[in-house]
């Protein structure tokens, strides 16, 4: 991913999102261009093959992020999320969508 963390885009599109919600100008360009609006809280360069399209949500039709679809050979589950599943712990990490910059509340689990 270049040189950004998987820490740093979360919290710069954590802050997109946030100022998105106080400034209309910003949520504007948020919603025409994806990467400029990324640039004005971050200016380093996203990765070439990243694309980041916002939507707005605040309609009466919500959109829902689908997680990322399996990879061949990847529908087994290890040993750890079979003992989680069993045991009773956390399900594994949702991929995909919003679960990638925003983690889960832990309360939903309860």
């Amino acid at each position: 991913m270049n040189d950004w963390t998987k820490e740093e885009l979360q919290r710069t599109l954590t802050e997109v999102a946030r100022r998105s919600t106080t400034d209309p100008q910003f949520r504007a360009l948020a919603l025409e261009n994806g990467a400029e609006a990324i640039s004005k809280i971050n200016p380093k360069p996203l990765p070439r093959e990243m694309t980041f399209r916002f939507v707005d949500n605040s309609g009466v039709i919500k959109t829902i992020p689908l997680p990322d679809p399996l990879l061949a050979g990847h529908g087994e589950l290890s040993d750890n999320d079979l003992e989680s599943v069993a045991g009773g712990g956390d399900p594994p990490p949702i991929s995909g969508g919003w679960s990638k910059i925003a983690p889960l509340d832990a309360k939903l689990h309860e």
